[in-house]
């Protein structure tokens, strides 16, 4: 099954993910969808300091959002607030230095965040995709630590937050990798396979898409959605995947290009019309399963899920 999987994913990706992609489903977007002022409003990106994060920090910040950069690395994150500032005017960009792979650091950063400002928009942007195994301070594996527990206690931690503002929304940047994988809570930490960074990153954006519609079930004022940004020539794709970069840099989409469906779900009131939950891919709700794949999973499965995460949540949270 995962050789079908793989092969109608990456026919699929030459035709729609790419560049090209991009140009011929932009030609149906509405261009009045982002003439927006979102000025007075507060908006949080994880991993904001390059790629798709930093583009959609900065079409956010010309439209007169406040900003929350979320950022591992201080000096990358002071470059990219200053060159963000700079070319959009706006002074309302705040940096806060936080690990997303640490479950502990990310309670105790919401808690104070929670106390200090307003939120109505948090896109989980930030991700990575280790190649080898490799364990956290916290022992736990480092794609997993970051891409699904990470995501998963921001944004729990931040709910009650976002549910005191109008229009709050949720947005969590995923990937169509997942579409070659099945959900699977029986090795969520990847400790008992041959590791395969790419398809363990996979499985956690599996896990996202999960998420965000079992949130979206639960939290019915709060609008949840997450999304694939195509093929995008971006420095996390240049490191994790260099052998796939060479192959098809010709074709990889701008970041601005990849950030675009990001920006269209964070402001565009015409995104709010659309239902809580769902997967978009260049601001369309698409399918989250390939055709005979056989990648459904079980309301069972899917509250086992939950359940894993909430347990692990809970054992980080600071009493």
């Amino acid at each position: 099954m995962s050789w079908y999987r793989n092969a109608v994913w990456f026919l699929k990706g030459l035709r729609e993910y790419t560049r090209s992609g991009y140009e011929s489903a932009s030609k149906h977007f509405v261009p009045a969808d982002l003439e927006v002022n979102v000025t007075g409003r507060s908006f949080m990106i994880t991993g904001a300091n390059s790629g798709i994060g930093k583009a959609a920090a900065t079409e956010i910040a010309k439209r007169g959002g406040t900003l929350h950069l979320i950022c591992r690395n201080k000096e990358r994150a002071e470059e990219a607030k200053s060159e963000i500032i700079t070319e959009t005017g706006n002074q309302n960009v705040f940096l806060h230095i936080l690990d997303m792979s640490n479950p502990k650091g990310i309670w105790e950063f919401a808690e104070k965040f929670k106390t200090e400002h307003k939120l109505n928009v948090l896109i989980n942007n930030a991700g990575c995709m280790v190649n080898e195994r490799e364990l956290t301070e916290d022992g736990l594996e480092k794609n997993f630590a970051t891409n699904t527990l990470g995501t998963y206690v921001l944004t729990t931690a931040l709910l009650p937050l976002l549910e005191k503002e109008d229009d709050p929304r949720v947005i969590t940047v995923s990937s169509g990798g997942m579409l070659v994988q099945k959900l699977d809570v029986s090795d969520l930490q990847s400790g008992n396979v041959t590791f395969d960074g790419t398809m363990v990153y996979a499985q956690n954006k599996r896990q996202q898409v999960v998420l965000t519609e079992q949130w979206a079930k639960v939290h019915k004022n709060i609008h949840f959605s997450v999304m694939h940004p195509g093929w995008a020539d971006t420095p996390a794709v240049r490191s994790a995947m260099p052998e796939f970069y060479e192959r098809m840099k010709n074709k990889l989409r701008t970041e601005a290009q990849g950030a675009d469906t990001v920006v269209w779900l964070a402001v565009s009131p015409a995104a709010a019309k659309q239902a809580s939950g769902l997967f978009f891919q260049d601001r369309q709700p698409v399918a989250t399963h390939l055709p005979f794949a056989r990648t459904y999973s079980s309301p069972e499965e899917e509250a086992r899920l939950i359940e894993a995460l909430e347990e692990l949540s809970q054992r980080f949270k600071p009493t």
